[in-house]
């Protein structure tokens, strides 16, 4: 090779090496644009809202799932005075609020409409419903058509205010959402705009063991958010084999979920679940930020 061509060559490689470089940076910033990845602050609630907002930043979360409920961090009655102080403290911090978690299920329930007002003023437009319960002495198929009337009331106030609710799956046979296809009996004739799921990859994993890309996909145009939480069965020597919410990467939730997510026309929040702490202190923020970077990383 003579000089000239290789002075050709190793500009070149040099070129198509930063192409390539910029090209992956600007495919990971894009991910990072589409899937804000926030967390549920029902582990350490009882903190004030400033201490809350330096957690949720310390973790490298974007934003925060608020329990917007009773016995949440906020009560549904003094939404209109404590949201907005809330609010300030992630906004001071660069953070959003971007989810909050109600006991919504119907017109009816108290606050229903000032909660979701309250929120929408302050730019969150996603909320988690309340839940549904099944009961054992009748069809699951009359209760849900029972249910259907009320969400529809729900989806076009929805509409109207603004809002997007997303009823999660939540495993357990009592829960209207156990096997996410009666979450799509639900749903399937509203707009999704108004109406959807928060889909919980781990309850989903949990219930229907492998089938969860089926259920994934079937929900995919109703995704109001992405729930992630991770979970191993254990022995117990009473009741058998139970599930035991632990880190994630440690248990049966399978990274391909991810895989499928970024590839899927979802482009909205995902949101951390812990559910395996007791107490908050420095040992539980470890856990909190060493899920936060495994599921980082398992987004890149």
């Amino acid at each position: 090779m003579t000089s000239h061509s290789r002075r050709d060559f190793i500009a070149t490689s040099t070129l198509a090496a930063g192409a390539l470089a910029f090209g992956a940076h600007a495919a990971s910033a894009a991910d990072a644009k589409r899937f804000p990845i926030i967390g549920f602050t029902k582990p350490f609630q009882k903190l004030s809202y400033d201490e809350t907002a330096d957690v949720v930043a310390q973790v490298g979360w974007e934003g925060i799932e608020l329990p917007l409920r009773a016995k949440g961090q906020i009560e549904p009655e003094r939404v209109e005075e404590e949201l907005p102080k809330l609010h300030e403290a992630l906004k001071k911090r660069g953070l959003s609020l971007s989810l909050v978690t109600t006991d919504i299920v119907n017109l009816s329930t108290p606050h229903a409409e000032k909660v979701l007002r309250t929120a929408k003023a302050l730019g969150c437009t996603r909320y988690r419903l309340g839940f549904h319960r099944y009961t054992a002495d009748a069809s699951p198929i009359a209760q849900l058509n029972e249910i259907k009337p009320a969400l529809r009331d729900l989806a076009a106030m929805n509409k109207e205010i603004g809002m997007q609710g997303g009823i999660q799956n939540h495993s357990g046979a009592g829960y209207v959402g156990c096997a996410v296809w009666d979450i799509y009996e639900l749903v399937r004739d509203l707009d999704p705009k108004a109406l959807g799921v928060c889909f919980d990859i781990g309850h989903a994993t949990l219930e229907g063991g492998t089938s969860w890309p089926v259920e994934a996909r079937l929900m995919e145009p109703w995704f109001t958010c992405s729930f992630v939480k991770d979970f191993a069965w254990v022995k117990d020597e009473k009741k058998g084999f139970i599930p035991k919410w632990g880190p994630l990467g440690e248990g049966a939730v399978r990274r391909e979920y991810f895989a499928w997510l970024k590839k899927s026309s979802y482009t909205g929040p995902i949101s951390a679940h812990v559910e395996y702490l007791e107490g908050w202190g420095p040992e539980q923020f470890a856990a909190v930020k060493k899920d936060c970077e495994t599921l980082k990383s398992w987004l890149a």
